[in-house]
C-alpha cells in the first residue's frame, strides 16, 4: 500500500536523535555476528554451498550498512573509532564481493555471447588461444543462456569466433575467481579480519557516541546524504548518456587504454551516494517499507555497473597477444553489446528517478 513519502529535510517530520543511530548500528553488528556465526558453521571460507554463500553475502551486507552509517553520521561518534574502522569494513565487504563479481561477470558475457552469435550451444572442448608465454588449454565454454533474439552484423563471422571468445573468458576469469576465492579464504583467516570482528563485537553492546549524540537530531546529516545524491545526479551527463549511440563509449573501450571508462566514473559515484542515503533513510524510519523509487533506480544502477565491468573484461580479452582474428572480432561485438546495455541501464535509471516516491513492503 502506498504511503506518504518520508523526506529526511522535512521540518515538520518527528524528531529522531542519536539514540536511533546507536539502535540501528547495534542490530546490524549483531546481523554481523550471526552471519558470522552462519558462516563458520557451514564450512567458514571454504565452503562452497549454499549456505556459505548466502552468510557471506550477509556479511557484506551488515558491513556495509555499518559503514555507511559511520561515514553518514560520522559527526556523533568518536573520530578515532569510526575513522579506524570505516576502511577496516570497506577492505572486508570488497574482498567478500570479488569471487561472486567475477562469477556474475563470466556469466552474464557468456551468455550474451550465446545470444549474440545465436548459437544453441558451445562446442564442449575448445582450444584457447594462449596468453603470452602461456599454453593452450582445453576448457569447457559455459551454459547457454537466455535474452532476447539479436541480430548481429555479420552473424556467421560472429559465431566463428563465439566459442572461442567465450573459452578465452572463461579462463580469465575462473582464473580471477579462484584467486578471488583464495583471498577471501586468507581475509577470514588473517588478524585484520579477527580485529573488525573483535570490534563489531563490542558495537553490538555499546556504540561510541559523543556526549551529545543521544539528543542530536539527525534529519540535517541524513538530507545532507540526500544533497549530495541530489547534485550528483543532476551533474550526470544525461544528454551523453541518453544517445542511442555513444560512438566514444565504444572506441575507448576497445583502445590500448586499460584505465577505467572516464564516462562511467560519475554514474558509479551515483551508486555509491544511493546506498548511502538508502542506509541514512534506514537509520531515521527503521519500520518504514521500502521506497519503490530508491529500489528501482538502485537496481538500474547495479546494472549499469555490472555491465560497464563486463565491457571492460571484454576489451581486456580482446587484447590478448596472439588471438585469431574472428575471436578479436566477437570480443569487439560483445563489448559494443555490454555498452549499450550500460546506455539502456542509464535510460532506465532516469526513468526510475522521474518517478513520484512510492513506499511500499
Amino acid at each position: 500500500m502506498a504511503q506518504q513519502h518520508l523526506d529526511p529535510t522535512d521540518p515538520t517530520a518527528e524528531v529522531v536523535t542519536g539514540d536511533a543511530l546507536a539502535g540501528y548500528l547495534r542490530t546490524q553488528a549483531t546481523e554481523f555476528l550471526r552471519a558470522l556465526r552462519l558462516h563458520r558453521e557451514s564450512g567458514g571460507a571454504a565452503g562452497t554451498g549454499e549456505e556459505s554463500v548466502d552468510a557471506a553475502r550477509a556479511l557484506r551486507r551488515s558491513a556495509r550498512r555499518i559503514s555507511g552509517s559511520l561515514h553518514t553520521y560520522r559527526p556523533l561518534l568518536d573520530p578515532a573509532w569510526s575513522e579506524s574502522m570505516r576502511p577496516e569494513l570497506a577492505w572486508l565487504s570488497g574482498t567478500l564481493a570479488l569471487e561472486h563479481a567475477y562469477e556474475a561477470r563470466l556469466e552474464r558475457l557468456l551468455q550474451a555471447l550465446h545470444r549474440l552469435s545465436g548459437a544453441a550451444a558451445f562446442p564442449e572442448q575448445v582450444m584457447v588461444e594462449p596468453a603470452a608465454g602461456g599454453r593452450a588449454a582445453r576448457v569447457g565454454a559455459g551454459t547457454p543462456g537466455g535474452g532476447p533474439a539479436t541480430t548481429a552484423p555479420e552473424r556467421g563471422n560472429l559465431t566463428v569466433g563465439a566459442a572461442k571468445a567465450g573459452a578465452l573468458l572463461e579462463r580469465q576469469l575462473t582464473l580471477a575467481r579462484t584467486r578471488a576465492h583464495s583471498t577471501a579464504l586468507q581475509a577470514l583467516g588473517s588478524s585484520r579480519f579477527h580485529a573488525v570482528a573483535d570490534k563489531v563485537a563490542v558495537l553490538a553492546s555499546e556504540v561510541p557516541l559523543t556526549p551529545a549524540a543521544p539528543t542530536t537530531d539527525l534529519r540535517p546529516l541524513a538530507g545532507a546524504a540526500q544533497e549530495r545524491l541530489t547534485d550528483a545526479i543532476t551533474a550526470l551527463p544525461l544528454l551523453t548518456a541518453g544517445h542511442p549511440y555513444n560512438a566514444e563509449a565504444l572506441v575507448h573501450g576497445l583502445s590500448p587504454d586499460p584505465s577505467p571508462h572516464p564516462q562511467d566514473g560519475p554514474w558509479h559515484q551515483v551508486r555509491l551516494l544511493l546506498r548511502l542515503h538508502r542506509y541514512a533513510r534506514e537509520v531515521l524510519h527503521r519500520d518504514v517499507p521500502v521506497d519503490v523509487r530508491l529500489l528501482t533506480a538502485g537496481q538500474a544502477l547495479n546494472r549499469h555497473r555490472d555491465a560497464s565491468e563486463a565491457a571492460a573484461a571484454a576489451a581486456q580479452a580482446a587484447r590478448t597477444p596472439r588471438i585469431a582474428p574472428a575471436t578479436a572480432y566477437a570480443l569487439g561485438v560483445l563489448h559494443a553489446d555490454q555498452r549499450h546495455e550500460v546506455e539502456a541501464a542509464r535510460f532506465a535509471f532516469q526513468r526510475a528517478w522521474q518517478r513520484d516516491p512510492v513506499e511500499t513492503a
